[in-house]
């Protein structure tokens, strides 16, 4: 799984972080949020007093890799600023199966780099 926190700037340019995360030891964050994940896909609701710290996902090593791309989504905008941490961060067997069965289905093919390059940190 993947975590995308898309990032707008007053120009309109767009920024995706994204987190990895593989099965292992629960996240607090997560658990807070999967609490209120909505019953029925695509339909948002606003809980009142739930805040949550989207930097609490982030991995300890933030490492990254680098590379220009589109969003993930229809309609896949283009000239989007992806950083990708290379550590993962992890996540219960439970918070997956929970995600899943709201969103079985919620991934994209690869798409090929068509000559982008991919930049990292150290």
């Amino acid at each position: 799984m993947v975590v995308h926190l898309v990032h707008r700037d007053q120009d309109g340019k767009l920024a995706v972080v994204a987190v990895l995360l593989t099965k292992g030891r629960g996240n607090a964050m997560l658990q807070e949020l999967w609490k209120h994940l909505p019953e029925e896909k695509e339909k948002e609701t606003l809980i009142n007093g739930v805040e949550i710290n989207a930097a609490d996902l982030l991995p300890a090593d933030r490492g990254y890799y680098s590379f220009p791309g589109s969003l993930t989504t229809p309609p896949c905008t283009e000239g989007v600023s992806w950083f990708v941490f290379k550590t993962p961060t992890e996540v219960s067997s439970a918070e997956i199966m929970q995600f899943g069965a709201l969103y079985p289905h919620n991934a994209r093919p690869v798409q090929p780099l068509n000559r982008r390059t991919i930049l990292q940190t150290k």
